[in-house]
């Protein structure tokens, strides 16, 4: 497996490079929390951006989309990660995409993905329960009613979850997990303040109705999607913390040689040369590990859940490296809020919880590798 990108991702990522650079620095995350926001991201930037074709590179070009896939859509990932822009990259682009592509009906996909790819609807994945990442243990019911169902129960850190038009709700039913396509206004939510200040939710579903039409996928076979499904989000979300570790990296390295003690730059002290080596080493290791999972994903590899549960662990650790060091290595300034390198360690936090924490990628590439 070659590490490299061809020509057409190589153009995919200059080109959301500029874009994030110039359209979505860290001021405007910034000025989305002081304003407190109420939808938490800028949705003229999100219709450029579907404008550009991302948000269809994970749907079938029969569909409308470009099929571009996971390699295309974590080069814009990575660039978003760069300037920590607030989109709904990851609940919608990748996440609903990959769920309506691969599990919906031919008359969910027509009414469901044209409004994705133009960007009017936001998605969200209503999967998680508990504290931690636990995608299996999912105890919100959902009820035979006559032909549909009667869903009830509570889902926490939904993300985008108290703006999203459609909600994508995982629950038990007999015989397993079974995926449901809910109207957003047709439950009870609650924003989240989250500490990297990104959208999250809380979603609680009381007797909420929904038909046979609603179901995606296959009644109980919910898990077997969501599993291919996840692989991809922390797939992505693994190229989203690359380019947040690289770039907090970066700003590190150039204050470094801009701060002086005692005449020389702080650069200079071997100490630093050394936390700053570390960090160039790590980033670069998980580069690969972030390639390698993403084009093991497009190629449909036996072992690119392994590949997978490989970068995020790495990543995860990368960039509560980059984070960490970052503040410190700026000192007092680091630790203020009007400094924007503490942005990156506050991300980090989330981030490395979100689709599976270091120990739940460790102990998920050990049994996929026969431990």
């Amino acid at each position: 497996m070659a590490l490299i990108l061809s020509s057409e991702a190589q153009m995919v990522r200059d080109t959301a490079l500029d874009f994030f650079r110039e359209r979505s620095p860290i001021t405007a995350l910034r000025k989305l929390r002081d304003d407190n926001d109420p939808v938490g991201f800028s949705r003229d930037l999100w219709r450029q951006m579907a404008e550009l074709g991302w948000t269809g590179f994970l749907v079938a070009e029969d569909d409308g989309g470009s099929a571009f896939g996971m390699t295309g859509l974590a080069q814009v990932m990575e660039a978003a990660g760069r300037t920590l822009a607030a989109t709904p990259l990851l609940s919608t682009a990748l996440l609903g995409a990959s769920l309506l592509s691969l599990g919906g009906t031919d008359d969910q996909k027509a009414e469901y993905l044209p409004p994705l790819l133009a960007g009017e609807h936001i998605f969200a994945l209503a999967l998680e329960e508990g504290s931690r990442h636990a995608p299996n243990q999912i105890a919100l019911k959902a009820e035979r009613d006559g032909a549909g169902y009667r869903l009830n129960g509570q889902k926490t850190f939904v993300l985008d979850g108290h703006i999203a038009d459609i909600l994508i709700v995982a629950a038990r039913t007999a015989g397993g997990i079974t995926l449901f396509l809910v109207p957003g206004e047709s439950t009870m939510r609650t924003r989240l303040t989250m500490v990297d200040s990104r959208n999250a939710a809380l979603v609680r579903l009381d007797n909420v109705a929904v038909g046979p039409e609603a179901i995606l996928g296959h009644v109980d076979r919910g898990a077997d999607l969501l599993d291919t499904v996840l692989d991809r989000a922390r797939a992505g979300l693994s190229a989203e913390m690359l380019g947040s570790a690289n770039e907090a990296f970066d700003r590190t390295v150039q204050y470094l040689k801009d701060r002086k003690q005692f005449g020389v730059a702080i650069g200079s002290f071997q100490a630093l040369k050394h936390r700053a080596a570390q960090m160039f080493c790590e980033v670069e290791i998980t580069r690969s590990a972030v390639l390698a999972a993403v084009a093991a994903l497009d190629q449909n590899s036996n072992d690119a859940a392994a590949l997978v549960a490989l970068a995020k662990a790495k990543a995860n650790e990368t960039f509560y490296l980059c984070g960490n060091e970052g503040v410190q290595m700026h000192g007092g300034i680091g630790m203020t809020d009007e400094h924007e390198i503490g942005f990156f360690m506050k991300r980090s936090r989330v981030a490395q919880a979100s689709f599976s924490d270091t120990r739940f990628c460790r102990d998920r590439y050990a049994v996929l590798m026969g431990y």
